[in-house]
């Protein structure tokens, strides 16, 4: 058999094996999990750990440490794709996205283990801060794999619906660590929450890892990265061709991504300690707004997948992003119409994120060749993660207590305003 006869085989047999639902199943399963560790740590920030972590008499002060903590795993991310990138782009897809499941659930774990200010005092946030650092490390490296292992398996113009599925299990996470909190307060006091209640959610970990590295271990590799393999396409340090060839997309590609964070940390993350800080909306109650706004992000990424794949991403996203700037001049009207204001504030937020997360997976990795995508793609998502993701929550506090919450309308404005832009320079070719 000639040697095209045989990278021919073997592609074949790479798709015969990764059938489209065990791939779906296999970039959905693994993202959610991922993001299940991610959020049920940004529902604490806002809920458990000023208490219990950053004591101070003025509860503002207390919650702004909870989450400059929080931004720790935004910094963190980049790392993380640099390394499980490397070895993503020169060793495969399937044995990187098992070792980034591992270290970003040993890290959540190890938070739900963790004693308090009370027990050790100062030690108690650096160790927490060790831990986050930890999750950011490891979702830094699960995401890109993720995305490949869904579009590089996809059939001919189907690269958007396939590059959904590990979107997904953003909102599918969210859902279910904000579930599980909501849970845990119909079933225990607030005072038994703060006592021991919340370390449940991140040992269940244990549990996710477990069906994660199963379903993980099931799949084969990518036809296109074995293609590449069988071609000896691989570079010998990634980042460094990503730095020296794709500067470019690496640039663009950031701030495409930029409002996709900013707006999903503002309707996320800071509408929740708004809610419960200032608004003193009971736990519950913020919660289920939460959870409402999952249901809603989860529904609008398939119709993105969907719609994009007819229209082209380029258009789709530039529509979608005019939307979101639209969008940012109804933030303080809606924030100060009660509680129904919340609720519709939450449906057009999270409808126009769940359009904007569903193809960004796809945008971000279609300007980098095979050889780097895992790095390039990986970079490129999370360094959009420390300039809008990062900040977010933070800022949007500081903003609103400072100069009103119009002005974080116009931050989320601004963002918007250079996404466009990026977008529009990136041309056609490269989302």
């Amino acid at each position: 058999m000639t040697d095209l006869s045989a990278r021919t085989a073997a592609e074949g047999g790479a798709r015969a094996l990764n059938s489209p639902s065990r791939v779906l199943a296999a970039s959905l399963i693994g993202t959610t999990i991922e993001f299940f560790d991610f959020y049920v740590y940004a529902t604490a920030a806002v809920l458990i750990f000023p208490t219990l972590f950053f004591p101070a008499s003025d509860p503002t002060t207390a919650l702004l440490a909870s989450f400059a903590t929080f931004s720790i795993a935004f910094f963190a991310r980049p790392f993380g794709a640099v390394v499980f990138g490397h070895f993503g782009d020169r060793v495969g897809r399937k044995a990187t996205l098992v070792a980034a499941l591992m270290t970003m659930g040993i890290s959540t774990v190890l938070i739900g283990l963790l004693p308090t200010y009370e027990s050790i005092g100062v030690a108690a946030p650096l160790l927490l801060a060790l831990c986050r650092f930890g999750q950011g490390f490891g979702l830094g490296g699960e995401w890109g794999g993720a995305v490949l292992l869904a579009t590089e398996n996809a059939p001919e113009g189907k690269r958007s619906w396939y590059g959904m599925f590990p979107q997904l299990g953003a909102p599918v996470g969210l859902f279910l660590s904000s579930g599980f909190f909501w849970v845990l307060l119909h079933f225990i006091s607030q005072e038994d929450l703060l006592s021991w209640g919340w370390r449940t959610p991140f040992l269940a970990s244990i549990l996710l890892i477990g069906i994660g590295l199963w379903v993980r271990l099931s799949i084969t590799e990518t036809p296109e990265f074995a293609k590449a393999m069988a071609k000896e396409e691989r570079v010998s340090v990634p980042v460094v061709e990503v730095f020296r060839s794709h500067k470019r997309s690496l640039f663009l590609g950031t701030f495409v991504a930029l409002v996709t964070f900013v707006l999903f940390y503002i309707c996320s993350a800071w509408l929740l300690s708004y809610n419960v800080k200032v608004l003193e909306i009971p736990f519950t109650e913020a919660l289920a707004v939460q959870i409402y706004g999952s249901v809603i992000f989860g529904l609008a990424i398939p119709l993105a997948g969907k719609v994009a794949d007819r229209v082209g991403r380029y258009g789709f996203l530039m529509v979608v992003t005019v939307l979101i700037g639209l969008f940012s001049f109804a933030l303080a009207p809606l924030m100060g119409a009660g509680l129904a204001g919340i609720y519709a504030f939450v449906t057009l937020g999270m409808f126009l994120m769940g359009l904007t997360y569903g193809v960004i997976g796809a945008a971000l990795a279609a300007p980098f060749p095979t050889r780097v995508r895992y790095t390039g793609s990986s970079i490129t998502f999370n360094l959009a993660g420390i300039f809008g993701a990062s900040l977010a929550p933070y800022a949007a506090t500081w903003l609103q207590r400072s100069y009103g919450m119009s002005h974080v309308g116009y931050y989320l404005l601004a963002a918007a305003v250079i996404t466009l832009a990026c977008i529009w320079a990136s041309g056609r070719d490269e989302v």
